[in-house]
């Protein structure tokens, strides 16, 4: 007997029809209404089945935020019809009250607060325990590689460097702990500084979350007794850590001859003086509103004045502040379109100060006759990238870094700086680097910039400055570009890109993107 395939096929047609109608009722429901029961289970199972025949998802990559911000919420996942207004309203008070909370962190403080108000973690501070009684690289080197050490010094000639290069490399890596176990701040150091004290080794560094570490490097590590050795028992270094801005610390300073105060700035536009006597933070210099958002990227102060600060801001300003006067009276001046990463004043001359930008320039500028409508330099110099610091010293050289991976030096005294008359200019076919030194600055996202950093009172007639070196070493070289020394050492596992000297004693100390100390004494 013949079967009718038209037929057959068409009550199969039928029948798929009418499953497909069912199974879209179902998801219309399930959609609608909360799934319970044994709907529920079905829509698991279902789910899990759907899940098991696509690809393997890849992992989320989570991604490193200062402060995270609120994410909205599902109303249905929080068990919500998905049109109620009133889920929907609330939802939207939650969201805007929990952007309106880390917006507050942010904000600056303007009042003054104790120890106790800002102490974070560490040891508490006591003005007697803190302040004491005194009160030209070939190229870039490979990763990790050592370009500097004992053979290059033997090849010196000049009795002079020899004798520095051998004193600069006779520098030993702190051993009373391992680097590691020496985390002096919670986050990344972007700027350290050591107190002017010649007796005791003291190091301040701030952190990208304003945070301020303190270490006292005279002291001894605690003898472990024999019966603790099974328990290991081996103490931390006693470190301080201050909770004294609520955004990143760019910069700080101690006037030698106010070796009491420290001076703070930060990226939530404020100027702050720490009480090293009595551990008290006032807020120095700050917009006349929290709402203002003019970050301090700089500061510093002329060796002969302790009473005045400059300082200038990612948005290209440059202020000085009399903290004598009232806070309104500052001086301000828009020197640069772009961002200035730092400047310096110039020690032996005060007036003169020089700044690096993100525009590529290296500029001079000069306070006696600089106009608030229209500043000009009294010099400049382009670079091929953005210039990230300008440095001077004592004898009127500066040295700058810029990510076009050198090292500029360049030498004012010969050209008579310090008896430069109100006025004077220099063509740009003049103001040219005397040295240009090959350096790697290339830091990356993860890195704070390399910095050169000068010794203000150096001891020797040389001068000299350190900056970080990619490779996981300290750099030192001298005003004429002759590599000095590389510091490392063992136990060093990250860039100690902030580096600083010591003003006069030949230390120096590097800070790490984990927040961890180097200190070669």
């Amino acid at each position: 007997m013949a079967i009718d395939k038209s037929n057959a096929l068409s009550d199969i047609e039928r029948q798929r029809q009418a499953n497909i109608a069912e199974q879209k009722a179902l998801l219309k429901e399930l959609q609608l209404t909360q799934p319970t029961g044994k709907f529920a289970s079905a829509g698991k199972s279902a789910k899990s089945d759907s899940t098991k025949s696509k690809k393997r998802a890849a992992p989320k990559r989570v991604k490193e935020e200062e402060s995270p911000t609120p994410r909205r919420q599902s109303s249905r996942l929080q068990g919500l019809a998905a049109d109620s207004e009133v889920a929907k309203r609330k939802a939207e008070e939650q969201y805007e009250a929990a952007k309106e909370v880390e917006r507050v962190k942010k904000i600056r403080r303007t009042d003054s607060f104790t120890q106790n108000d800002m102490f974070v973690a560490g040891q508490k501070l006591s003005g007697h325990s803190l302040i004491g009684i005194d009160v030209v690289n070939k190229g870039v080197a490979e990763p990790y590689l050592r370009t500097f050490g004992d053979e290059e010094i033997e090849k010196t000639t000049d009795k002079d460097l020899k004798a520095l290069r051998e004193e600069m490399n006779g520098l030993k890596l702190w051993d009373k702990w391992d680097p590691q176990r020496i985390k002096i701040t919670p986050e990344r150091v972007y700027t350290m500084a050591f107190h002017p004290s010649e007796t005791k080794p003291l190091v301040f560094a701030g952190d990208k979350m304003g945070h301020l570490g303190i270490l006292d490097a005279s002291q001894e590590k605690p003898e472990v007794k024999q019966e603790d050795e099974e328990e290991d028992d081996d103490p931390d270094p006693v470190l301080t850590t201050l909770k004294i801005h609520t955004r990143t610390i760019s910069s700080m300073t101690v006037h030698p001859s106010k070796p009491t105060s420290l001076y703070t700035a930060s990226y939530d536009s404020s100027i702050r003086e720490l009480d090293l006597e009595k551990t008290i933070s006032v807020e120095t210099y700050g917009p006349e509103s929290t709402n203002i958002d003019e970050a301090v990227s700089a500061i510093d102060m002329a060796p002969d004045d302790p009473n005045v600060i400059y300082w200038t801001t990612l948005n290209g300003g440059f202020a000085r502040y009399d903290v004598r006067t009232r806070k309104n009276s500052v001086s301000s001046w828009q020197l640069s379109e772009k961002k200035i990463g730092g400047f310096t004043l110039c020690p032996s001359s005060s007036h003169i100060f020089a700044t690096a930008s993100l525009d590529r320039f290296m500029r001079l500028w000069d306070l006696r006759n600089l106009s608030f409508d229209e500043p000009e330099p009294i010099a400049e110099h382009e670079s091929r990238l953005s210039v990230s610091h300008a440095a001077f010293n004592a004898a009127g050289q500066i040295a700058t870094s810029s990510y076009d991976d050198t090292l500029k030096i360049y030498d004012m005294g010969p050209k008579g700086i310090s008896s430069w008359a109100k006025g004077h200019t220099m063509p740009d076919q003049e103001f040219r680097p005397d040295t240009v030194v090959r350096h790697n600055c290339q830091t990356g996202r993860w890195v704070t910039i390399l910095r050169p950093q000068w010794q203000l009172n150096p001891q020797s007639h040389i001068q000299k400055f350190c900056i970080g070196n990619m490779n996981r070493f300290v750099d030192v070289y001298s005003a004429g570009g002759d590599q000095l020394a590389q510091l490392g050492g063992d136990g060093i596992t990250a860039v100690p890109a902030v580096a600083v000297f010591h003003r006069s004693k030949n230390w120096v100390a590097g800070g790490t993107a984990s927040g961890k100390l180097c200190l070669w004494m």
